[in-house]
């Protein structure tokens, strides 16, 4: 029985981020360049949004550049840029077969304008879908975000419109790029790094982290399903006791 089947359909995430990892390692065993292990990535990209999108998943997040990349080797970094744009482009066809509406979180001015173009192109004819939001998280870091939303409301604060002490968890998480979704209940992982890497520090705070040493090219439906499957079985608690969610434990 594969892990899709045990699945229970009514205790699904509705938000699924994914630290997207190992590419280079992947294209390394293979005596390849960094890039083919990108390009080989896109085949997991493709069968995670479909089977997220298949199954009832609401919103997925793809951890895909940060701002930490861009420390990176102007040869691979430029090979990732053009990667996207073709990869936008290609899998627009996809996007809108399985009725999925892309978005875009992080410091999109940092993009090259051919890629912001492309980019921009995707969203706008993907808007009208209405099965699952997918967000790619592009020249993103949390630290970047968060610091982004505190000069929002440092600002709100010196023009007279906010009193410091209306700031609450609510306020800032309204000043966040991911405002408009829910937090998510499911991180995972690949390649078996056990690191969050600067992605939604904030909005994670409550979710199940995921871990499996499978290397991000060769991650799968049946990876993704092995994932909700273990999340499915864990006791979210929120601060609370087991006997408090369950008052027939004793």
């Amino acid at each position: 029985m594969s892990f899709k089947e045990k699945i229970d359909p009514k205790r699904l995430p509705k938000h699924i981020a994914v630290i997207m990892d190992g590419n280079g390692r992947w294209a390394k065993q293979r005596g390849k360049l960094r890039v083919f292990g990108h390009e080989s990535g896109v085949t997991a990209v493709r069968e995670t949004a479909e089977a997220c999108a298949e199954i009832g998943i609401k919103y997925l997040t793809l951890y895909a550049f940060s701002t930490e990349n861009w420390n990176r080797p102007k040869m691979e970094v430029d090979a990732l840029m053009n990667l996207l744009v073709k990869t936008l482009n290609k899998e627009t066809k996809t996007l809108m077969d399985n009725k999925i509406r892309l978005g875009a979180i992080g410091d999109l001015t940092q993009l090259d304008p051919q890629c912001r173009k492309q980019l921009q192109e995707t969203i706008d004819n993907t808007s009208g879908n209405d099965r699952m939001e997918m967000f790619l998280a592009l020249s993103y870091s949390a630290r970047w975000e968060i610091t982004e939303a505190t000069k929002k409301i440092a600002q709100l604060v010196k023009e007279g419109s906010l009193n410091p002490d209306d700031i609450n968890q609510d306020l800032m998480t309204s000043m966040l790029t991911t405002k408009s979704i829910p937090d998510p209940e499911l991180l995972i992982r690949t390649s078996g790094e056990y690191r969050i890497s600067n992605f939604l520090l904030w909005q994670i705070a409550y979710s199940e982290l995921y871990f499996t040493p499978v290397l991000w090219p060769d991650f799968r439906k049946e990876h993704l399903y092995e994932a909700i499957y273990d999340f499915q079985h864990r006791e979210r608690r929120f601060g609370k006791t087991s006997e408090q969610l369950n008052p027939c434990i004793k």
